[in-house]
């Protein structure tokens, strides 16, 4: 019987989880790969007021969507690999928002497992967004000059908003697979991801325990597969599933 995106969240912890998750400062998904498709299946308040996105179009699909055309492909085949190998993974990503506007981002995800046979469970993103410079030899380096540069060039705009938005496409338009970037994350921008992925496991353990469904950001058994991957054991089910006896 393949699990429903309403079950995902509510058959592993108690009701009260998605409005506590809400009520944390931090802009990050969490995804079944259990599901066909990996959808997201819980979307923070804070990613949906940054993004654009209303919670009904985010959940239900796949992280995929925040990406575009600028997005980094190896970027992405890091973070698939990362999902078939059930492992952390951190690195900077160039997302967009409902609107096509770019912004970067330090993605730090993380498998949620089960107490119980070590399966992994779910997956949580972390997007904390970064302030890119640029190498000696690029073409740009945002630090307070250029942002007097965008400010005389926007002169008629006066909301910081509109202000960030001209600078995230400005930096986009140099974004390529040989971009002279040096996307630096700062030891603040470090600690933010580590503080969510913290307060985030601590929700769920704690909700996990009031279903008897317990989770842990370790594996605390051997997996009743032991080594194989997220992906490939969903494959394995499904075929099982279809055999006639």
């Amino acid at each position: 019987m393949e699990i429903t995106i309403e079950a995902s969240i509510n058959s592993r912890y108690s009701s009260w989880v998605r409005e506590h998750l809400d009520e944390l400062p931090h802009s990050f998904t969490i995804s079944d790969p259990w599901i066909p498709g990996h959808p997201i299946v819980f979307a923070s308040k804070e990613l949906l007021k940054r993004s654009g996105y209303s919670r009904q179009e985010v959940v239900g699909n796949n992280g995929r969507m925040f990406q575009g055309i600028k997005t980094n492909r190896r970027s992405v085949m890091e973070i698939r690999h990362a999902v078939r190998e059930e492992r952390t993974i951190q690195l900077t990503l160039l997302n967009y928002m409902k609107n096509g506007t770019p912004f970067w981002i330090f993605f730090h995800m993380f498998p949620v497992f089960s107490k119980e046979d070590g399966r992994v469970v779910h997956f949580v993103g972390v997007q904390v967004p970064i302030m890119p410079t640029w190498s000696a030899s690029g073409l740009c380096e945002y630090d307070a000059a250029a942002a007097l540069r965008f400010c005389r060039r926007e002169v008629c705009s006066d909301t910081v908003a509109e202000l960030t938005r001209i600078r995230n496409l400005d930096l986009a338009d140099h974004d390529t697979e040989s971009t002279n970037a040096v996307w630096k994350v700062s030891d603040l921008e470090k600690r933010e991801a580590s503080n969510a992925m913290g307060n985030i496991l601590s929700l769920l353990t704690h909700y996990s325990q009031l279903t008897g469904k317990l989770v842990s950001e370790k594996r605390c058994c051997s997996s009743h597969m032991s080594g194989v991957g997220a992906s490939l054991n969903i494959s394995l089910a499904r075929i099982k599933q279809s055999f006639v006896l």
